[in-house]
């Protein structure tokens, strides 16, 4: 029998409270409990960044992280850095770059990358490159993502 423990946290400025399951994911937490869907189901092991989220303003993957680990914590998801009607700079220069193709690690590619320019306004490409790393996209060739990543430094 799993036992459940409350839960209070912040996610995208919002306060929230709610009876969480011990082996519940900080993942399944924002996608089910929280309808967030940004951030997405890959590997659930760890390895592909499709569900990268920040905490505390740090990526850090959703998939292996036990929700009731963010007592008391402020997560940023996709939802919480910009929309249609006002993207992040990284957001709209993935955009203009065309730097998406299905979409699927989009949203933490754009997290991590959102964390970087923050801490480091302007990293170097290999810099750029090493936190990219924490992500896979099977879809492009990550040209297009580095250049995304490029108009954005100095505009995030």
């Amino acid at each position: 029998m799993s036992s459940e423990s409350i839960l209070s946290l912040r996610v995208n400025g919002q306060p929230f409270r709610r009876l969480v399951p011990a082996e519940r994911s900080l993942l399944d937490f924002l996608r089910e409990d929280l309808g967030l869907t940004g951030s997405k189901h890959g590997c659930d092991v760890g390895d592909c960044g499709a569900c990268t989220v920040l905490v505390e303003g740090q990526p850090r993957l959703a998939c292996i992280t036990l929700a009731v680990e963010m007592e008391g914590a402020s997560i940023t998801t996709i939802e919480g850095i910009g929309g249609p009607e006002g993207p992040h700079p990284v957001q709209k220069h993935f955009d203009q770059q065309v730097a998406s193709q299905c979409g699927y690690c989009t949203p933490g590619i754009v997290l991590v990358l959102v964390a970087l320019l923050r801490d480091d306004p302007q990293p170097s490409e290999s810099r750029i490159r090493e936190v990219l790393g924490s992500n896979i996209c099977r879809c492009t060739g990550y040209t297009k993502i580095l250049a995304a990543a490029r108009a954005a430094v100095g505009a995030a």
